[in-house]
Order: structure tokens, then C-alpha cells, then sequence
């Protein structure tokens, strides 16, 4: 996730810890830059860390987009003293628990994407129900309709045709880390659409 902004060359010489404050200031603010900002300066260090314990770089794509709307959700209120350490226990944290869930039981493809919705769906439904609700469905066709065209595609052909990474990048002619990042935006766009309707998530 390079950016292409101007924005960008104030914070290229800072030190750490200033970059870190004002990271934090932007999620505080409320500000999207803060996720380029920080996949920027620790996108790297986020994924070799997820890459270790899952041994699998689609896999830790997705830990580290969850882990970033995890960060988005949770600054504010909290206000960590080092950004670096405090994104470092989240991505463990959900680089471990995608792990039990692997070696606990063996996960086919649906049950890894009806995974990566869990974060938009209403919290007292699980996954399968969720889906099966008329007017949830009803929520995310009018939500789909706001998106672009290609977003759109991209969007049914994972989460309802169960097409891979791999196989999206082929089809949409971009790298596995860009469909992996387009759809985290986009769950994360569906989430606040939903709370926006008033639906519990």
C-alpha cells in the first residue's frame, strides 16, 4: 500500500516516534490516512509477523487488514504508548486464533469466507444465519449498488462464489495484496453502512 500522496513527504524524515504520534493523532481524528499511514511503516513488520506463525502470505494479508480495522476501532478510546507494540499484539493475537482455528478443525474454503465477514454482520447472528436474513441480504444488495462495478464483481465472486486471491488477481489483472486490501475496504465500508442503517455489528 505505497502512497501516491502528498501528504506523505511530511512524515518521511520524522522520527518514530513522532510518526507514531502522529499516526495516532489521525486515527483519533477519525482520519482513513491513518491506515496507509500505517501499513506504510509497518505493513512489513506486521505481515512477517503474521507470516511466522501462519507460514502463509495470504493468510497474514488478511490477519494484517483485520488487524488495521481493529486499530480503527479501537483508537479511540485507547491511546497506546507505542502504536508499533500495540499492533504487534493484535496481529499475533489474530494471527494465533486464525491459526487454532486451522489445526483445531479443517476449515473448507465457505468457512474461511464466511470468516472474513464476521466483523459486518450483526454480533447476535452467527455467520450462516446472518446470510440467510432477507432483510441483511436486502442491506448488502443496496449497499453493493453504491459500489463501483469492478468492486461489485470483486466483492460476489469472493464472498459468493468463493473464488481465491490467486484467482481474483488473474481475473482483475492486480496483485494478490491489492484484492486482499480492495475487499478489506470493502468490508470495512460494509460495516459502517450497516451501523448507519441501525443494524447492530
Amino acid at each position: 500500500m505505497r502512497l501516491n500522496n502528498k501528504r506523505d513527504k511530511g512524515y518521511a524524515n520524522m522520527e518514530d516516534k513522532t510518526v507514531e504520534k502522529k499516526i495516532i493523532e489521525l486515527y483519533q481524528a477519525r482520519d482513513e490516512y491513518a491506515i496507509e499511514m500505517t501499513d506504510d511503516h509497518y505493513g512489513s513488520f506486521s505481515r512477517n509477523l503474521s507470516f511466522r506463525i501462519l507460514s502463509s502470505h495470504e493468510d497474514a494479508e488478511e490477519c494484517v487488514n483485520d488487524s488495521y480495522m481493529k486499530l480503527w476501532d479501537t483508537i479511540p478510546p485507547v491511546v497506546p504508548e507505542s502504536l508499533k507494540a500495540y499492533l504487534g499484539r493484535i496481529v499475533r493475537n489474530i494471527s494465533l486464533s486464525l491459526f487454532r482455528k486451522k489445526k483445531a478443525q479443517k476449515r473448507d474454503d465457505a468457512s474461511v469466507l464466511l470468516s472474513e465477514l464476521e466483523d459486518c454482520i450483526p454480533a447476535d447472528n452467527n455467520v450462516e444465519q446472518a446470510l440467510e436474513h432477507k432483510q441483511l441480504v436486502q442491506y448488502i444488495e443496496r449497499w453493493l449498488k453504491e459500489e463501483k462495478e469492478e468492486n461489485k464483481k470483486l466483492f460476489i465472486l469472493r464472498y459468493w462464489y468463493g473464488e481465491s486471491l490467486g484467482e481474483l488477481s488473474g481475473r482483475f489483472h492486480i496483485s494478490e495484496r491489492k484484492a486482499a486490501d480492495r475487499l478489506y475496504r470493502m468490508r470495512r465500508r460494509l460495516k459502517d453502512y450497516l451501523q448507519r442503517e441501525g443494524v447492530s455489528v
